[in-house]
This record gives structure tokens, sequence and C-alpha cells, in this order.
């Protein structure tokens, strides 16, 4: 039986539609290998912002450690005078330690002989609590070149002037606290003090001179009898 001769056109057709799909598989594996390619570039994007994560926190605790050991420091030993703002002139008896809410309490224990009280202070209260060592003479000499100045009396009404008085002597400062005393004397040719005027005054110059005998080492009645000698000739 004679061979039927192929038709030229249906060769052409079909040999398009063979590149067509070779080219479509081609182009589908190519895709393929650019997902698997882009899937770990994606994967190490993401992982990034973990391992940062990972790392910051760190360095946190190293920090929190720091600041603790920073306020055991002990500042005052047994038996230093102190100046506590709201009651002046104290002496540490002893530092002891307390069980409180479950946990161990540093404390320094101070007696006010002056006031007949005993005040616990806990060590890393210390800086907040305004617990300083006595002033060094170089202040003392300050505060009493304070007293040898003028009054300077502000025209406000007592009770305000009052207020500004006590903010000074609860400062612990003796320079703020010199300023009271100046300011609230009256020699012998002036008008009396006000009952209130003296209390303050007296309570300005009691405290100063307790400084001035803790830190000169003489009585406190010595030390008032020097300050007074001072106002009286300025």
């Amino acid at each position: 039986m004679p061979k039927t001769a192929a038709n030229p056109k249906t060769a052409a057709t079909a040999a398009v539609a063979k590149a067509a799909t070779v080219a479509a598989a081609t182009k589908t594996a190519t895709s393929a290998a650019a997902s698997r390619t882009a899937a770990p570039a994606a994967a190490s994007r993401t992982a990034a912002p973990a391992a940062v994560s990972k790392t910051a926190p760190k360095d946190a605790p190293v920090k929190v450690a720091a600041k603790e050991s920073k306020s055991t420091v002990v500042p005052f030993s047994s038996g230093d005078f102190v100046v506590y703002p709201a009651h002046g002139v104290g002496k540490v008896t002893s530092i002891e330690t307390q069980l409180i809410a479950g946990q161990k309490v540093e404390l320094f224990v101070i007696s006010f002989e002056r006031d007949r009280m005993t005040l616990r202070v806990p060590v890393r209260k210390v800086e907040n609590s305004g617990l300083r060592k006595l002033s060094t003479r170089k202040v003392m000499d300050a505060a009493l070149t304070t007293l040898k100045g003028r009054a300077r009396v502000k025209r406000a009404m007592w009770s305000r002037r009052a207020q500004e008085y006590e903010a000074k002597i609860n400062s612990g400062d003796p320079v703020s606290i010199a300023e009271v005393v100046r300011d609230l004397h009256r020699g012998a040719s002036q008008p009396e003090q006000s009952y209130s005027e003296r209390q303050i005054y007296e309570q300005a110059l009691e405290r100063l001179a307790h400084e001035v005998a803790a830190v000169e080492k003489i009585k406190p009645e010595a030390a008032t009898a020097k300050l007074e000698k001072l106002l009286n000739a300025a």
C-alpha cells in the first residue's frame, strides 16, 4: 500500500506546539528554582530580628546588678556623728540587719541624745533620707560668717515667713539655719520677739549649736554661748 505524503502544514504546526511545550516546562522549572532560592533569603530576613531580641535582654540584669552593688556601700561606721535633716546631730550606735517582708535589710541605728530618740535608717535609703556626715570646718566657718551679717527680713505675712524658716531648719544646711538665727535674733535695743518667733529662733539656734559642738568637739552649752556672742557683736 503506498505511503501517504506528510502534510507540510500539519508538521509545522506540530513542531510549533512542541516548542511551546518545552518553553513552558523550562519557565516552570525556572520559577520553582527561584521560589526555592527566595525562601531561604526570606527566612534569613525574618530570623534577624529574633536574634536581636534574644541578645538585647542579656544587658539588663548586668546593669541592675551593678546598681545594687553600688547601693550597698556603707558610708558611716559605728560611732560616727551624723546629721539627719529633721532631727539634727545624732550618733551611729550600730549597724544591724533585720528581716523585713522576708528580706534582709541593713539599718543604721542612730541615737539622738537631745531628743532621747533612736532612729533606724536603711543603708540603701541614706541618700534619699538626707542623712549626711558632719559639716566641714569650712562650711561651719561660712555659717558663723552668716551670723555676723545684717538681718534680711522679707515684707510678707508671718505665716509665710514661718514656713520658709522651718523649711530652712529642716534642710539641715548650716548656712541656711544660720540665716534663720540671724534674721530672728533681737538685740537689746530691738523690739522683743513674738512667741512663735522665739520658738523658731530657739529651734534654729539649738540645731546650729549642736553641729558646731560636734565639729569643734565642745559642749553644746559652750557652742550656744559662742553663737550668741557673735550675734551680739554684729
